[in-house]
């Protein structure tokens, strides 16, 4: 039998092959090569060595296959490239520095030396001559040319959000106070003190009737309130006669936070986000620690639930520092800042329980969008772009202050009926008076331009997701990261404002990049299927191949039988587009009298892309898969329905009720390999964990004819239980979406369990806690159901650290499926 690979168009075929050459150009041949039919892969070179791969090998400190460059960076002559690398045997990490003109090895910077390379995010002023940063709460400004570097501030204060000022001084927060720092004379001048307090009043006269008759009564009352009139009137006049003191001070109330604050580069503006300073969690938001170093259980204090019903918001304002005054924005000039989004939402949650719901518009509860920079101003400080959104995830816009008149202009609105994706909402400015940013309203993240005021040009378009967009220093051309050529091969790509789009690189697998400061070369991380990352140089004047400067993958690794699973597109039987799919293949898999056994692994997150042709951060299952092929097994890993990746509408297609079209691609992708991979119907199992956790309670418990057996790793059985940020996208919140709720926990439909279970549990999971996993057991204890286990791991995060607990967990599940299997 022959089996025919789908992919895109499903007329051709994509299989990834082991290479265990360092070059990428060797993987990308190998992962991009059109073949026939779909065949096993293994590393050809460890055939011979009949080499077995073991549970304890794979479980083991991850260490012994490599120690992959970390928070790569370049320097600022663009002739040398830093990462960190952890030490072997301990978490502690180092900083190395690789010279490009040089055949030796990298060097590891001294610790004494570290503050000279802490620049990774530093910025530089307009001539470019000089660029400035933070080590360890101190500002330094560095002179790129000679690469001397000046300590600014030498304190135990912490100095952050470090700048340069359009008159040539530099800037830096610490706390809520903002500073200017003049770097010829030395001088530190105060520009905003930020104080969570109500502003202090003036001396009051006596109002109440007792009051009054008191002054007028007792002399001594009526001499303090004097002297206090005299204390204040003196201090008003110092302040108005005398230019040396501060007068800084800007007052938002008691028991407020600063959310967000952002100097304009001229120094004479700063925008404020003001939000409640009240935790989000409750005093029952607790966490039982057993396993502690003083023998005492501890109870740790987690994250709040959704079922909380947080509401939040922020306040803006704009404080103009030149006049010393502080305006409030409304976002009443915001497109649909008061529609009632979830007016069918709750209408048909009134109607289970027979009620009746009238929509009213009503201000929406809107706050800066939770990303690292949601405010960006341009380079003169003219103009401040803020990336807002409603705290109900339906709507984001970009906006940007009319300071004249002290309003919010809107320069884009991007609504979803569903949910505003979480990422992919880069913008920054592109020159003084025009913007960039990305977009999803085409069905997929595409990069747009737009001149202030101006309609928007779409300068990317296709199906192909846009992403880690940095503007060229002439603002003519963008360099941005795409699967444009298949949904798992991440490349990098140049777009101008002319729309001529240029592909620059063409490696395969999976890659992240960095633009080098003079803008001659590329800084790239390369990892292929069964290649973990490395760090590869490309320069773009020339069609030389990209050199690889870190080689940190073991020998041990190389040498291991690993199989290369194949990228399938697996038809839908319910949407047109397919199911991209890792799929791997045993030798012989299609000759034999018996039939296969198999395995489908589900990843975590949801929002995730796991059928990549890069290395995968689920490492320890890859080997797993591997183990498995190795015993004759067929395994498949799946991109269903809610993986990043894929656009819009594959994201999206879980709205209210998640656990429903995921479970129907799981099962496309068991017939698949039923039909092209001869495995036996009955002899197919399950695994995953967190949301691939979930997604094997809600197969076994909904469709218990799929598997015939399934482990659930630190699973969520309830989603109420879950988070807000996450959970509140999908499913709205339980006070208004009991319904969405309902049928996407697993808890729900628990009486569905007919076939065996193991359910696996880390007890201090901050992220998806083990009351999930409790609350579960009870309901299937409650319901009488026999057939599950469960394996509790009392140090074990959310994700797993200690080698034991991950050998001890994938015995388990190894053994479920060779007992059931």
């Amino acid at each position: 039998m022959k089996l025919k690979l789908i992919v895109a168009a499903l007329s051709v075929s994509l299989v990834a092959c082991v290479s265990t050459d360092d070059t990428a150009q060797s993987s990308s041949k190998t992962s991009t090569t059109p073949m026939a039919v779909l065949t096993p892969v293994i590393n050809v070179e460890s055939i011979s060595d009949n080499k077995i791969i073991t549970l304890e090998q794979i479980m083991a400190d991850p260490d012994w296959f490599g120690r992959a460059p970390e928070s790569w960076y370049w320097g600022d002559d663009s002739n040398t490239v830093f990462y960190k690398q952890k030490q072997l045997g301990n978490p502690l990490r180092d900083l190395f520095v690789q010279h490009l003109d040089s055949n030796k090895a990298a060097q590891q910077v001294g610790l004494a030396k570290q503050h000279i390379f802490a620049d990774s995010d530093a910025k530089q002023n307009s001539a470019r001559s000089h660029e400035i940063y933070s080590f360890k709460g101190n500002v330094f400004v560095k002179n790129i040319a000679n690469k001397s570097v000046k300590q600014v501030t030498y304190t135990s204060a912490t100095e952050s959000n470090a700048m340069f000022l359009t008159n040539g001084n530099i800037a830096y927060r610490v706390g809520n106070i903002f500073y200017a720092h003049n770097l010829a004379t030395g001088q530190v001048v105060e520009l905003a003190n930020l104080k969570m307090s109500e502003k202090p009043k003036n001396v009051e006269e006596a109002a109440s009737y007792l009051a009054k008759e008191q002054h007028k009564l007792i002399s001594y009352i009526a001499l303090q309130q004097r002297n206090s009139k005299l204390k204040e009137q003196q201090k008003a006049d110092l302040e108005k006669q005398n230019d040396t003191i501060t007068t800084t001070k800007y007052y938002f109330g008691k028991d407020n936070r600063v959310s967000h604050a952002s100097l304009s580069p001229a120094g004479d503006k700063l925008l404020v986000s003001i939000a409640a300073a009240k935790s989000s969690r409750d005093k029952s938001d607790i966490m039982p620690n057993y396993i502690t170093k003083d023998g005492v259980i501890a109870a740790e204090k987690v994250r709040a639930r959704i079922a909380n019903n947080r509401q939040y918001k922020e306040e803006l304002f704009f404080i103009d520092l030149s006049k010393g005054e502080k305006s409030a924005l409304s976002y009443e000039t915001l497109p649909d800042f008061d529609m009632d989004v979830l007016a069918d939402v709750k209408r048909e949650n009134y109607a289970r329980e027979g009620k009746k719901y009238t929509s009213k518009n009503k201000a929406r509860n809107i706050h800066l969008m939770q990303m690292w920079h949601p405010v960006k101003w341009n380079s003169d400080g003219s103009q401040v772009a803020l990336m807002l959104e409603a705290w109900d995830n339906k709507t984001r816009w970009l906006a940007t202050v009319d300071f004249s008149n002290e309003k919010l202009i809107n320069q884009h609105k991007l609504h979803d009926d569903a949910w505003i994706n979480y990422s992919l909402n880069e913008f920054d400015w592109a020159g003084n008076d025009a913007l960039y940013y990305l977009s999803e309203e085409s069905g997929y993240s595409h990069l747009y331009h737009k001149v202030l005021n101006n309609k928007a040009e779409q300068l990317t378009s296709g199906k192909f997701e846009v992403s880690n967009v940095t503007l060229t220093q002439d603002q003519q051309r963008f360099i941005f990261k795409a699967n444009k050529k298949h949904p798992g091969i991440y490349e990098i790509y140049q777009v101008d404002l002319a729309k001529n789009f240029t592909a620059l690189t063409d490696l395969g697998g999976k890659n992240d990049y960095s633009l080098s400061p003079d803008e001659s070369k590329l800084l790239i991380e390369h990892s292929s299927l069964t290649m973990p990352p490395e760090l590869y140089v490309k320069t773009l004047a020339s069609n030389t191949p990209a050199m690889q400067i870190t080689h940190t993958v073991s020998a041990q690794f190389k040498a291991m039988p690993w199989s290369a699973p194949s990228i399938v597109a697996i038809p839908s039987s319910n949407q047109k587009e397919p199911i991209y799919s890792r799929v791997y293949l045993p030798t012989n898999y299609d000759t034999k009298s018996d039939k296969n056994r198999a395995v489908m692994f589900t990843h975590g997150a949801g929002y995730l892309q796991n059928s990549h042709l890069g290395w995968s951060g689920y490492f320890r299952e890859f080997m797993f898969h591997s183990m498995l092929v190795q015993q004759g097994y067929v395994v498949i890993d799946m991109d269903y329905r809610a993986s990043a990746g894929y656009g819009r509408d594959w994201r999206t297609s879980i709205y209210r009720h998640m656990g429903k079209v995921e479970v129907e691609d799981m099962r496309d992708g068991v017939n698949w390999v039923v039909e092209n991979a001869n495995v036996d119907p009955k002899r197919v199992g399950t695994y995953g964990g967190s949301y691939g956790g979930f997604l094997t309670l809600m197969s076994m418990f909904t469709a218990p004819d799929l598997f015939e057996s399934g482990s659930a790793i630190r699973l969520v059985s309830d989603w109420a239980y879950y988070n807000h940020g996450y959970t509140a996208n999908i499913l709205n919140t339980p006070e208004d979406d009991a319904i969405a709720y309902e049928r996407s926990s697993p808890i729900y439909f628990a009486q569905g369990l007919e076939k065996p279970l193991l359910i696996n549990a880390p007890m201090v999971d901050d992220n998806v806690f083990f009351e999930d996993t409790v609350r579960l057991v009870q309901r299937l204890i409650e319901l009488e159901k026999q057939d599950f286990e469960t394996a509790i791991y009392p140090v074990e995060p959310h994700g797993f650290v200690q080698p034991s607990s991950w050998l001890n967990e994938y015995r388990r599940i190894y053994k479920l499926f060779e007992n059931t299997l």
